[in-house]
């Protein structure tokens, strides 16, 4: 069966992974059969045409994924509404059932544009020929009949406004599901919470990383660089238990006797689920070798908001050398040095979910390729686009049980200087 699915307008190149990923977790397929060679081109659009087995598929997928609005059981589309009644005729045997006495709703949107109610009424007017014979009921409908306009812009190509009538494609289908998960974004919204700090992840993004990690009961899943926690809220809230370190303890504690990321786990009702917090730096961790975490989710440091680093000194004097005698009354605060992203990504290689930034006219896909491990494969790459910089969300999963040895590469073309170029503007060689 083929489904409309109404995506949110944001973080396009989120959306297939995120599909993906929510399926794999409940052991089903998506059929892209319509987008074989043009998914790239497709996922920039606000409606995509899948395939599910059942039903019940594309309500646990409106459950689950952020970037879903709606899903529609697909009756027709066109460029016209002579195409689309064509389609919708030759689609009967899908709504017939609800002729008889089925209470029904009719609905009008348009993408880019707003259409106003008398033609609203024209439209709804045209599907006349389907016969419902159930009551109409605006409230508690059994069936949501809707008909999506998509408009190419919000302004025409002109400059103008957009004319009512002048489509790029309407779509036609009956409500399957809303996109419930939308509205933990306001659940998690950072402003809402007991506790963050300037580093804190913004909820959307939050949720999306939770779901490439395939978080739910029984995952144990670890935060490296956990700082105030705004991964391990989402990750325990969809069941998953969470562990989480960090360099820098006063983050995870803040200033109140309850740790900080207790405090705020405790407003979302997870705080049973943060199974420990330490602190130590994560290039000398204290694990033991062996599969222990279904999943690695983090935002690492990469010295913009907040310096990156890792135990050591810069330089070692030659007075240093020596051990010096015990300083009775002085807690030891332990040196740093900077911390390159490049050399951090070394140290991360089941499922890894991490931001790796990137300059927008360096990136090249090599790039990520080059830190795979042996018996790793590239999930999915997800540019957040700032314009001269951006992001890239990247899941890693693990294909092979067998140990090998690290990575033995120095950089990661592109990245390893990431923070000086942030500085300097991203100025390209030879200009001021």
């Amino acid at each position: 069966m083929e489904y409309l699915f109404v995506f949110a307008q944001s973080h396009e190149e989120f959306r297939v992974p995120e599909l993906l990923s929510i399926s794999e977790l409940h052991g089903f397929a998506i059929g892209f059969d319509r987008y074989a060679s043009v998914l790239e081109e497709a996922v920039k659009r606000p409606f995509m045409i899948l395939m599910l087995d059942k039903e019940e598929h594309a309500k646990i997928l409106a459950q689950r994924c952020i970037m879903i609005k709606s899903i529609h059981e697909f009756y027709a589309e066109g460029t016209s509404y002579e195409a689309l009644h064509e389609q919708t005729r030759r689609a009967r045997p899908q709504w017939e059932r609800y002729i008889p006495d089925t209470s029904f709703k009719f609905s009008v949107l348009g993408y880019n544009f707003t259409i106003g109610q008398r033609r609203q009424r024209e439209i709804i007017e045209s599907f006349a020929y389907m016969d419902f014979l159930g009551k109409i009921d605006m409230k508690n409908p059994e069936v949501t009949l809707t008909v999506f306009e998509e408009y190419e812009s919000s302004r025409a190509p002109d400059g103008g406004l957009n004319k009512d009538g002048e489509f790029k494609q309407v779509y036609f289908g009956r409500l399957v599901a809303d996109g419930t998960a939308r509205t933990l974004m306001g659940t998690f919204d950072v402003k809402k919470r007991q506790y963050f700090g300037n580093t804190s992840m913004e909820a959307e993004i939050s949720l999306l990383m939770a779901n490439q990690t395939l978080a739910s009961p029984g995952k144990l899943i670890y935060d490296p660089f956990i700082g105030t926690g705004s991964m391990a809220y989402t990750t325990a809230y969809f069941g998953a238990l969470v562990y989480g370190s960090d360099i820098d303890g006063r983050q995870m504690r803040g200033k109140d006797k309850t740790p900080g990321i207790l405090r705020a786990a405790a407003q979302y009702g997870v705080a049973s689920r943060i199974m420990d917090l330490c602190t130590f730096d994560v290039t000398n961790h204290p694990w033991r070798c062996g599969s222990l975490f279904d999943a690695i989710i983090t935002d690492p440091p990469y010295g913009v908001r907040a310096g990156a680093k890792r135990l050591g000194r810069k330089k070692i004097r030659e007075d240093r050398l020596q051990p010096a005698g015990p300083r009775p009354n002085e807690p030891y605060i332990p040196p740093t040095k900077p911390y390159e992203l490049s050399q951090l990504i070394t140290d991360l290689a089941g499922r890894l979910v991490f931001f790796l930034p990137t300059v927008s006219d360096e990136y090249a896909l090599p790039d990520i390729h080059a830190m795979l491990c042996e018996g790793m494969e590239l999930v999915a790459n997800s540019l957040q686009d700032f314009g001269s910089w951006g992001r890239r969300l990247i899941t890693i999963k693990k294909t092979a049980y067998a140990e090998y040895l690290p990575p033995s590469f120095d950089s990661v073309k592109g990245n390893g200087d990431f923070r000086e170029k942030y500085f300097q503007g991203f100025k390209k060689d030879g200009e001021r």
